[in-house]
């Protein structure tokens, strides 16, 4: 029996990965090395997170993406020049190389309990005893469209993380329903490459990051609105530095943050693809949709109460990531019957560790726990540390009771 498996080979995965080695705690880590950034997001966007923001984390900070960067000859700084899909992409493969050369690229086809831990069945037949599992999986599992948009056929409806290439709907005409980074991010990326493109959002206006002056902040801003891993501003810097002190809030005010803060906004290097270039339906809500004659029929309900169609020959939607651990089909329907949720997600020790004993969950189902930060890259490094001290600490208490169990057991 191994003492922990890891599933999911992101940001967070790679980075428990490269402190459980560290830290001598046997591990095997399974999954496609950075799938959600090279398979599920558009070529051509850019990470809306500085650059200081974007690392992958090992102990001994021994990999950053500035040292990364610096060795390829790719430009970088802290701040002010937007990360590049495909940069931060081949950071993580090369920090795979570098840190976690242990990463298995298989899928896992089934958790459930055994005996002492969990076994874990690979697509390959492949089964492994393991103590722990942590699941790092990521956002890909999680795709939300609305009820009403859910019935149309695949042909004429898909989620935002289907569309690595544009370039496949060149000419086409494409609703892209959202307001966020993915939204904004594609419609500026369809319209560049030649397509017809139409962007519907709840909001009443699109909201940009603020681009970079380059030129020093002064004192006074520094302590009104102090730089963080998610921005500026004191309750950024509190999300992005104090996960730990977050676990401790009341649970509804938690869930309330994480429901509000860092809503929806594109970076402010999309806003001159967008703005001007697609036709915007603010405050629209859609409806429902069917499909006539080849396309498909958005009906949209403005803020005024009127309705009115948009038509395309097909829709993009936009609309992000709700967790909900029902949808983890690989994971038992035993296990997953026992882990208590709040609104779908997983309820957490301080440790990361779920109802279910030896089952920790890392990333974006952590949010309701450790708050927004746990949605961003910069959260993977107090996620490694956190989960990498608890299973320490756990193995050591299972190393300490074989004495007792062995006296116990010769004295009889």
């Amino acid at each position: 029996m191994i003492d922990t498996v890891i599933i999911g080979a992101g940001p967070y995965g790679l980075s428990v990965a490269a402190h459980l080695r560290h830290q001598g705690i046997p591990f095997r880590i399974f999954g496609r090395p950075m799938d959600s950034w090279l398979q599920h997001m558009p070529k051509g966007m850019m990470l809306k997170s500085d650059g200081f923001a974007s690392d992958i984390y090992d102990p001994e900070q021994a990999f950053t993406l500035r040292q990364f960067c610096a060795e390829r000859g790719i430009k970088y700084a802290d701040t002010g020049v937007p990360v590049q899909l495909e940069t931060f992409g081949a950071y993580g493969l090369a920090f795979r190389d570098r840190m976690v050369p242990e990463l298995e690229d298989k899928l896992v086809a089934n958790v459930d309990r055994s005996p002492g831990g969990f076994v874990v069945r690979l697509e390959d037949g492949e089964t492994i005893q393991a103590r722990r599992v942590v699941l790092a999986i990521g956002i890909t599992h999680f795709e939300y469209i609305p009820e009403s948009l859910a019935q149309l056929p695949p042909e004429f409806l898909s989620h935002s993380a289907r569309h690595r290439e544009v370039e496949p709907f060149r000419g086409r005409s494409v609703i892209v329903i959202g307001g966020g980074a993915s939204a904004l991010d594609l419609a500026g990326l369809l319209q560049e490459a030649g397509a017809q493109v139409q962007l519907v959002t709840r909001r009443r206006e699109l909201k940009f990051h603020s681009q970079p002056t380059g030129k020093p902040r002064s004192w006074w801003q520094q302590i009104r609105h102090p730089q963080s891993g998610l921005g500026p501003g004191m309750r950024s810097r509190f999300f992005a530095d104090a996960p730990a002190a977050f676990y401790y809030l009341p649970e509804s005010l938690r869930l309330e943050i994480v429901r509000k803060t860092l809503g929806p906004s594109g970076g402010w290097f999309i806003r001159d693809k967008v703005i001007g270039k697609v036709p915007l339906h603010l405050s629209c809500t859609p409806q429902g949709a069917y499909v006539q004659n080849g396309k498909v029929r958005l009906s949209i309900q403005a803020a005024d109460g009127g309705i009115h169609e948009v038509v395309a020959e097909h829709i993009i939607a936009a609309t992000g990531y709700r967790v909900d651990l029902e949808r983890l089909k690989f994971v038992s329907p035993e296990i997953r019957s026992k882990i208590k949720t709040v609104g779908g997600a997983p309820v957490l020790s301080t440790g990361f560790e779920s109802s279910v004993p030896g089952l920790y969950f890392a990333g974006v189902a952590a949010a309701n726990s450790f708050g927004p930060v746990m949605r961003f890259a910069f959260g993977a490094g107090f996620a490694a540390r956190t989960i990498t001290r608890a299973l320490a600490k756990s193995a050591s208490h299972e190393t300490a009771s074989i004495p007792a169990q062995s006296v116990a057991a010769s004295s009889k």
